[in-house]
């Protein structure tokens, strides 16, 4: 329902397979979590709980009550499924997620030295059991830029034939790796190279913590593009947005029903 009687874009609504907005949680305190989910409740589809802070996080318990609360989503980061891999503890992984009642992974091989078929193998024995939302890209900026955009495709096209539901487009929390330059600027031809191919958007999650990924994003692929790794308190933000109702959307969606 829209009471202000502005036409504004029209958004799904929850669930979602289209639009999805995931936060990040690096460590934010129970009471402001709290707060700041209560207040995006409707706009937020999952919150993952960043890198490794979910083995640290004393009230990690109570933060996923607060999620389910809200029918709202989880999962840990892919770096926290990396550091089990890396010690040869997969099955320790897959039973850290089963104590915190997961329906959700990550897989990535963004840190350690991981083919993407080795990864995809990993993929293929989480998918029976979880939605396996999965990453590609590399935390290494220049790393990320030595990928060719046709191996970001493959890669891409090997995880969702290997059972991923989503597929992540690395930026990291700071915006300056992956489909980002060390600057913070998109690489826009890798951008649309990605959109060019076969994939279809609605199974691409694109990293992008900044306002002005978001925008561009937004404008480019449309209000239902689906955004990652988007701050706890720039959630209202997105969404004002997604709807045309900030500066840098606000003509972008005029004349359009």
């Amino acid at each position: 329902m829209n009471p202000t009687a502005l036409r504004l874009p029209k958004r799904a609504v929850k669930p979602r397979e289209a639009g999805l907005t995931m936060v990040i949680d690096g460590g934010l305190p129970l009471g402001l979590f709290t707060d700041l989910v209560s207040l995006g409740a409707e706009y937020i589809d999952y919150v993952k709980f960043g890198w490794g802070t979910a083995v640290v996080t004393g009230v990690l318990r109570e933060k996923i009550a607060v999620l389910r609360g809200h029918d709202i989503g989880f999962y840990f980061g892919g770096t926290l499924f990396e550091k089990y891999v890396l010690q040869g503890r997969f099955e320790d992984y897959r039973k850290f997620c089963a104590a915190h009642a997961c329906s959700h992974v990550e897989v990535s091989n963004g840190t350690i030295d991981m083919s993407n078929t080795e990864k995809a193998g990993y993929i293929r024995k989480l998918a029976p059991e979880y939605t396996v939302v999965s990453e590609v890209g590399f935390k290494d900026a220049d790393r990320s830029q030595q990928l060719p955009p046709s191996g970001w495709i493959e890669y891409i096209l090997q995880d969702l034939d290997a059972g991923a539901s989503l597929v992540t487009l690395e930026a990291r929390e700071s915006g300056k790796s992956g489909i980002c330059r060390p600057d913070g600027a998109l690489r826009y031809g890798l951008v649309e190279d990605v959109l060019a191919s076969r994939v279809s958007e609605q199974s691409l999650l694109f990293e992008a913590p900044t306002t002005e990924l978001q925008a561009y994003l937004v404008k480019r692929i449309g209000p239902d593009v689906n955004l990652g790794n988007v701050p706890a308190q720039g959630v209202i933000g997105l969404e004002t947005l997604r709807l045309g109702l900030r500066a840098d959307t606000l003509a972008a969606f005029e004349g359009k029903d």
